[in-house]
């Protein structure tokens, strides 16, 4: 499992999705998340700008990434 890094109180998915890795622009990001691709704590969301804090975790295309302080 992957790990984000917080540089403050939280990161929107969409960032996150970029920061990890997982997806090359935020085109990409907002077009996977809008379509239901990317799992927040085993839940599928559609909003690019959920915010999230330290343990949480995405998956996307068979990938997890933890989000830690």
């Amino acid at each position: 499992m992957d790990v984000v890094k917080l540089r403050d109180e939280y990161i929107k998915l969409g960032q996150a999705l970029k920061a990890s890795g997982l997806v090359g622009s935020g085109a990409e990001a907002k077009e996977v998340i809008t379509e239901g691709m990317v799992c927040v704590n085993g839940e599928a969301d559609t909003r690019r700008g959920r915010k999230l804090y330290p343990g949480d975790v995405i998956t996307y295309n068979g990938e997890e990434v933890k989000i830690e302080n």
